[in-house]
């Protein structure tokens, strides 16, 4: 029967020119939605349309029976290979798509994607696209994020909005609140770093890294050209372009001395 239900499907797909290693669910149709008897009554594209509807929340329903929890299914695919604990929330528009763990009591989306990752336990994912990485336990990340490939976020990182991450591990309890470039980099445990850091990874030719160590603190609008390496409990200040290594404890300025010119506004609008 179930072998015969396969055959149907595929030639009633093959009649509206579907092929069933095209992709529902982020995986092939052929790997797990053939035996889906509803598929063998389509006739047009608008019959397969609401058929992968129903398809797709038979598999949301799939993860409801076993502690998922779903704000709302608006927008919702989920890849029916995913693994996700009980407890998880997922918020609308929000895709899970293949090669994803997740652990228990967290919070997806809304607008999310993971691809090819793994998420720990208790974790809070706003906004953000994930693809190719590890997050561990207790994080928040969001909103606005984007946390490229090879990249591991370590147990109770806070990364806030527009923060960027690729190729890089940001070390425990580190935090990265807002505007921020993390590339080709390591970055310790405790660290702060403020609005507005790059760490500028490119000299047009190679990517560098740059070695961030643990307590140390970053200051606004810091450019840290790599290779570079910040030591321990090290500071930089603000508005700061670093080129040489901060050695541990110090802290580095390196920024134009301001000057005041008084009554630089009138002698100016006296010459006009």
């Amino acid at each position: 029967m179930s072998q015969n239900i396969e055959d149907a499907v595929r030639a009633a797909l093959a009649n509206i020119g579907v092929d069933v290693t095209e992709e529902l669910c982020f995986e092939p149709i052929e790997t797990h939605a053939l035996g889906f008897a509803p598929f063998a009554e389509v006739k047009t594209q608008v019959d397969f349309l609401r058929a992968k509807r129903e398809y797709i929340l038979q598999v949301i329903a799939s993860f409801a029976e076993r502690g998922v929890k779903f704000v709302s299914t608006d927008g919702v695919v989920i890849s029916p290979f995913a693994k996700i604990g009980a407890g998880t929330v997922i918020h609308p528009n929000t895709e899970i798509r293949s090669g994803v763990m997740i652990g228990e009591g967290c919070v997806i989306g809304p607008c999310t994607v993971i691809e090819k990752s793994t998420i720990g336990s208790r974790c809070v994912i706003n906004a953000t696209q994930i693809y190719e990485s590890v997050v561990e336990d207790d994080v928040k990340i969001g909103p606005f994020c984007h946390i490229r490939p090879n990249s591991r976020i370590c147990r109770g990182v806070k990364i806030g909005d527009f923060v960027e991450v690729k190729n890089s591990t940001v070390g425990e309890e580190t935090h990265a609140a807002h505007l921020t470039y993390i590339g080709d980099s390591d970055v310790g445990a405790r660290v702060n770093i403020g609005c507005g850091v790059v760490t500028v990874n490119y000299d047009g030719k190679r990517k560098h890294r740059t070695v961030i160590c643990d307590d140390a603190f970053i200051g606004c609008n810091t450019n840290l050209v790599a290779p570079v390496r910040i030591g321990e409990r090290a500071f930089t200040a603000a508005g700061s372009t670093i080129t040489e290594d901060v050695p541990a404890d110090a802290l580095a300025i390196a920024r134009a001395r301001q000057v005041n010119k008084l009554g630089w506004r009138i002698k100016k609008q006296q010459e006009q």
